[in-house]
């Protein structure tokens, strides 16, 4: 009887608790904003040389860059995703398929490019501030002056990042 008695106490006192846990829980994302939540990034279908659109990182590289235009999607976590094709004077190229975040000034990668046209997972696909790391200077380019105009404006859709890309500059974009 005295363990039922404890139990039934136990479970009374538990409700309460539980009880302001959720209410806790629903006060601070009525007040501040729900956590972020990346959504699954489904890799496109390999770049094809006509579909292409180049773009200028700066004075940092002699190699080519170019954006796949159907890859660009603009995610409802607020992700822009798009492939990178990177092409060297000597012929060489690397492919990526990456992510940049308007809102952190950051990018990922997604997956690279085989030789074989298909896409190998990266192993280590992990947030990386765009500023920090010298070797991002296309990705920041693609931040500053296509994809994240004024350093937080995201463009709206994968259109308005097309027309960025064909213009040479997003009309919003600073030059610095």
């Amino acid at each position: 009887m005295n363990r039922l008695l404890l139990l039934l106490f136990s479970l009374s006192a538990a409700v309460p608790v539980a009880a302001y846990a959720q209410q806790q829980k629903f006060e601070y994302e009525f007040d501040h904003e729900r956590p972020w939540v990346e959504l699954q990034a489904q890799l496109p279908a390999y770049p094809k040389p006509e579909n292409l659109l180049q773009f200028d990182p700066g004075p940092v590289s002699t190699n080519l860059h170019y954006v796949d235009a159907p890859s660009i999607t603009v995610g409802e976590d607020g992700v822009i995703r798009y492939s990178l094709v990177v092409k060297s004077t000597a012929g060489a190229m690397n492919v990526s398929y990456e992510g940049i975040r308007c809102q952190t000034a950051e990018k990922r990668t997604y997956a690279y490019g085989r030789s074989d046209e298909t896409w190998a997972r990266a192993s280590l696909s992990k947030w990386a501030d765009l500023e920090n790391i010298a070797q991002n200077y296309a990705q920041r380019a693609l931040y500053r002056y296509f994809f994240c105009p004024l350093g937080f404006h995201m463009v709206r859709d994968a259109d308005e990042a097309i027309q960025a890309l064909k213009a040479g500059i997003h009309p919003r974009a600073i030059r610095y």
